[in-house]
């Protein structure tokens, strides 16, 4: 064959290929034996080897990588991905409805699909090839996983991006479609409860370590640096949503789309009301079993997608959606005993001791009981033979006493009238069920704040854990938080396997640390009832700490998604003089809470006024910083970031491969355009010489 000829004919083999990978992944079909689909692809790796110039990302000789990463790179996702609230009973799912109601004052159409319980991904075509795969992460940063995602055959490298082998009125829709540069589509990596057990007598036999399930599999595989072990793992993919807008109107139609694109998904169901639902919860239910992989319920959705954005998200979930579980996992065993446990807030959480037992895959030797009243009414004793329920990942939870296998020596549990730790009288206000140790100072409250307040989400000190914790307590090296920031290297190196130079590391990291955002720092004073969405949400309104320490209760109320209760928190914390005095010595010690790095740099008022009370939309991909990093940059300004080109728009910044939508509304509207150049001058600071 001439070099011309090849070329036309690695065209055609990569075409064909691709063909039946996408009758036996999505169509569940197959034409030719799996040896003659392997004669073809050896044929065309010839073909490549011999012509390099000719292989291209999209070619199925492609899907496993080359040398093995020293480490993943971060992936910020334009459209962060939330998790879903779960609900476990339809009187919970009634109530999520009658939550809708309230909010768009009529009952909407649902779609209901499989919650495949696997590891979900994201994966970005650029002109229809497969640029970038990455994990959830914290659901605004994941992790670059194309090179292990590649390995997965049901994946497609290159979008059909055609109509062609599917008929009906999905096909005469998508073929009208103008599919755009980028398009992001999720799901869900698993591996089928088969190949898990087969891959787990395989273990077995070489006497190595078995796995707990197959998500857990799927996960690890997943995030391994080398992708040829990827490879090996017979894993697949599940495709459940379409990011880009193709101008779907709803997610049924997007579950139509996806097997045009080459993907597979499941089919779900369209249901008019919460009885439709309920009775496709129960027809899968009765059926679960006998599915090739495993699944933990059905994902409810809205299905009205413009609906669905416009009700928006509270705290990482969307209000649209709601995840309706099966059953929990459930085991039975003995309570050994049990024990208190004070929490940073100071509330008392009874936590039984088990013998331990494996539930869901996880072997757990403790669960927790709530509280007293929950104890009375369960009329748990130490000695008990008890049901444990573990839902999902949350913590395990005595539900029911097998009181027909109760021995004859039990012992009743009493709760203490004082605080174990520091013998503070405990307290239990009238409205709530838990008791509480109300001693601020208190020596287990203290221990369970420290390690919260040096946390990731908080100040994130590297090297600071609990056992060092310990030791600078006992040591009386510090008394409160405000104390790690004064320490020097000299008091460290006494403390136990503590060398000078792990000494001078963890100064560093706490130097390192002093100056935070105004979102971490809110979180770290762990304000009750302040989670890290609220911390957020704080930040982003008053932009200052001072503004937030003056703030009366009727403001707080102001700020969307914070209630009476969470502004009263809020309010009396701030009101606490002991409070006020931690922030000052916190601030005298050299900690600096900025709303993003940049206020730590002198500003002239001119970039707050050109920004100040101005409303920005970004399209497209800057080539300088993360989206999220320029929303940043702009509230920290005054300004307001949006996800959508109204009248009300003062610019419209944009960036490479911008959205047409946006683009033209604009235009339309006659807000005015900016380059990433022209924005970076409003936003970044002068350098100062």
């Amino acid at each position: 064959m001439t070099k011309a000829e090849t070329k036309k004919r690695i065209e055609r083999l990569k075409a064909l290929i691709s063909r039946h990978r996408y009758l036996y992944h999505v169509l569940n079909r197959a034409e030719i034996s799996d040896a003659a689909l392997d004669s073809l692809k050896h044929e065309l790796y010839q073909l490549e080897q011999k012509y390099p110039e000719f292989i291209t990302m999209d070619s199925p000789t492609q899907r496993v990588g080359g040398k093995p990463l020293k480490e993943f790179k971060k992936v910020s996702h334009k459209i962060p991905m939330l998790s879903i609230e779960d609900v476990f009973s339809k009187k919970e799912l009634e109530d999520w409805e009658n939550y809708l109601k309230r909010l768009i004052q009529h009952i909407p159409e649902y779609f209901a699909e499989l919650k495949i319980d696997g590891f979900a991904v994201t994966l970005i075509y650029k002109n229809g090839i497969l640029l970038c795969g990455a994990t959830r992460g914290n659901g605004r940063i994941g992790e670059d996983v194309t090179q292990n995602l590649k390995t997965i055959e049901s994946i497609p490298l290159k979008l059909l991006l055609s109509a062609k082998n599917s008929g009906g009125q999905a096909s005469t829709i998508f073929e009208k479609l103008k599919i755009p540069d980028l398009v992001e589509v999720r799901g869900e990596v698993y591996m089928e409860k088969k190949d898990f057990e087969k891959l787990n007598k395989q273990s077995e036999k070489q006497g190595k370590p078995t796995y707990a399930n197959p998500r857990n599999l799927a996960a690890g595989s997943i995030r391994q640096l080398d992708s040829k072990l990827a490879a090996f793992r017979p894993l697949k993919f599940l495709a459940y949503d379409i990011v880009t807008n193709l101008g779907q109107k709803k997610h049924s139609e997007e579950h139509q789309f996806l097997p045009l694109l080459g993907f597979k998904t499941n089919k779900g169901k369209v249901c008019k009301n919460l009885n439709e639902v309920n009775e496709y919860w129960r027809e899968v239910a009765k059926k679960r079993d006998r599915l090739p992989f495993q699944i933990d319920g059905l994902v409810v959705n809205v299905n009205n997608n413009a609906l669905f954005q416009k009700l928006g998200v509270a705290g990482k979930s969307p209000r649209g959606a709601r995840a309706f579980k099966f059953s929990p996992k459930q085991a039975t065993t003995v309570i050994k005993d049990i024990k208190i446990q004070i929490g940073r807030t100071g509330a008392i959480t009874p936590v039984a001791v088990l013998e331990p037992i494996e539930v869901g895959g996880t072997t757990i030797s403790r669960a927790t009981l709530h509280n007293n009243d929950q104890i009375k009414r369960l009329g748990v004793k130490i000695g008990d033979t008890v049901l444990i329920e573990r839902a999902g990942d949350v913590i395990p939870a005595v539900v029911k006493v097998f009181v027909e296998l109760r021995p004859g020596k039990t012992r009743e549990f009493q709760m203490p009238k004082v605080c174990l730790a520091c013998g503070h009288k405990l307290s239990k206000p009238k409205l709530e069920k838990i008791w509480r140790c109300p001693n601020p100072r208190c020596s287990a409250r203290r221990r369970e704040f420290l390690e919260y307040f040096v946390s990731k989400k908080a100040f994130d000190i590297d090297g600071l854990g609990p056992k060092i914790i310990n030791q600078l307590l006992e040591k009386n090296l510090i008394s409160d938080a405000s104390d790690i920031f004064t320490l020097k290297s000299g008091d460290l190196i006494p403390l136990e396997k503590f060398a000078e130079k792990r000494a001078e590391n963890l100064i560093i990291s706490i130097e390192k640390s002093k100056e935070i955002s105004l979102t971490k720092f809110i979180f770290s004073l762990g304000i009750r009832h302040v989670g890290e969405e609220t911390a957020i949400d704080l930040a982003n309104y008053f932009n200052c700490l001072a503004g937030l320490s003056n703030a009366q209760k009727q403001e707080l109320e102001k700020i969307p998604e914070i209630g009476s209760v969470v502004a009263q928190s809020i309010f009396n914390w701030f009101r606490s003089e002991r409070n006020q005095k931690f922030i000052k010595d916190l601030i005298k010690a050299g900690v600096r809470p900025v709303k993003c790095r940049e206020a730590a740099i002198p500003l002239k008022a001119g970039l707050f006024n050109r920004v100040k009370n101005k409303k920005f939309v970004l399209t497209g991909e800057l080539d300088t910083m993360a989206r999220d990093k320029a929303k940043e940059k702009i509230r920290f300004l005054g300004g307001k970031p949006s996800n959508s080109v109204s009248k009300n728009t003062d610019y419209l910044v944009v960036g490479k491969d911008p959205g047409a939508k946006k683009f033209n509304q604009a235009k339309k509207l006659e807000v005015k355009v900016i380059n990433e150049k022209q924005f970076l001058k409003m936003v970044v600071p002068p350098v100062v010489v």
